[in-house]
């Protein structure tokens, strides 16, 4: 009698794993095209490989949809079936967090692949005043509370030149991406946070929940307007509204924009490709796309999709997402990633 309890166990797993398969071949019978949810700066790149893929092979044109790099994950993470993704975009590296909920949903098996390099820019449209800023101005800008004489108060500044006389006199308005957006993520880390590092009153506090908080705390007032997911719109608005309002997103909107927008110095440094490869410009970040392994043999084409967008005509120097705009990685970083989507390598928990 005390063998059955272990045979019903295994019993039951073993049914378990039937009912998934079974649930993944109702999968591809109800949808035999790929579906991939994430980053808006991830998604032109996506894209692009999508419609290529769809050119060049037998399968369907996978979907692709622009939900933000928060929001896609958290539906790449919701399970295994037919209502759920198979990759997602990410202008970020995917948080522990996000992660064990993965886990927690039965999405045990998750491939990361890097793709290739953005900065965040901070644009204006052509042909208004020529000013440069630091990653500290724009924190003091954006903050929602500055110190001023030592106390903190809620952040008074209206105007560029009352935060630094050698900057114009010009309202401060700037339009950047929503809490849910991988851009705004990266651009709370690496400019908000960067621009307070050296502020004494932010060095002071020795908590590091506060710190963080005290940083990346954005202001409420008007003066910073959600742009929403579609970064495409912020540069619409920029380039056909008055001079003066500041728009933040990827360095590929930028780039596709030229003859309409101008990227702004950031401390100095001008937002190119050749200065976020080599890690000169201070707001750079990696962009990643995230594959669920159980898929991958279930969903028509998973294999060859990813093949796609590892190759060289892909994210080379000289291949078609370059013309788009990643900065690509270099050759054995690329060879890297090429060989983590052909092995289908499950990622650990991410900072451990």
């Amino acid at each position: 009698m005390r063998c059955a309890t272990p045979r019903r166990a295994l019993a039951a797993l073993v049914a378990a794993g039937a009912l998934l398969m079974l649930s993944l071949e109702a999968h591809a019978q109800a949808r035999d095209q790929i579906r991939i949810v994430g980053s808006s700066t991830v998604f032109p790149f996506t894209t692009a490989v999508a419609e290529q893929f769809g050119r060049s092979t037998p399968f369907r044109t996978p979907v692709v949809e622009s939900t933000g790099t928060g929001g896609g994950i958290r539906l790449f993470c919701a399970g295994i079936g037919p209502q759920h993704p198979d990759i997602a975009n990410a202008s970020r590296r995917m948080t522990p967090a996000e992660f064990d909920s993965c886990q927690r949903n039965g999405v045990t098996e998750i491939t990361e692949i890097p793709i290739g390099f953005d900065g965040i820019v901070v644009a204006v449209r052509r042909g208004g005043p020529r000013f440069g800023l630091t990653r500290e101005q724009m924190w003091r800008a954006l903050a929602r509370e500055v110190p001023i004489n030592g106390q903190w108060v809620r952040n008074p500044y209206t105007h560029w030149n009352q935060i630094d006389p050698s900057l114009p006199a010009q309202a401060i308005e700037i339009i950047g991406p929503p809490p849910t957006s991988g851009t705004r993520d990266s651009f709370n880390e690496l400019m908000l946070s960067g621009g307070c590092a050296n502020v004494p009153e932010v060095r002071a506090i020795t908590d590091a929940r506060e710190r963080q908080t005290r940083c990346q705390s954005i202001r409420e007032d008007g003066r910073f307007i959600e742009g929403g997911e579609n970064d495409n719109l912020i540069v619409q608005r920029l380039a056909t509204e008055r001079h003066g309002l500041i728009g933040v997103f990827g360095f590929s909107y930028l780039d596709q924009n030229t003859d309409r927008l101008e990227g702004k110095p950031i401390d100095g440094v001008e937002p190119t490709y050749e200065n976020i490869q080599s890690g000169r410009y201070p707001v750079s970040r990696s962009m990643f796309i995230y594959l669920k392994n159980a898929h991958v043999g279930v969903i028509p084409g998973l294999r060859e999709f990813l093949q796609e967008y590892t190759s060289e005509r892909a994210m080379s120097e000289t291949g078609y997402l370059q013309t788009r705009g990643l900065i690509v990685l270099a050759p054995a970083a690329r060879e890297a990633a090429r060989a983590a989507a052909a092995s289908l390598r499950p990622m650990g928990r991410p900072g451990t």
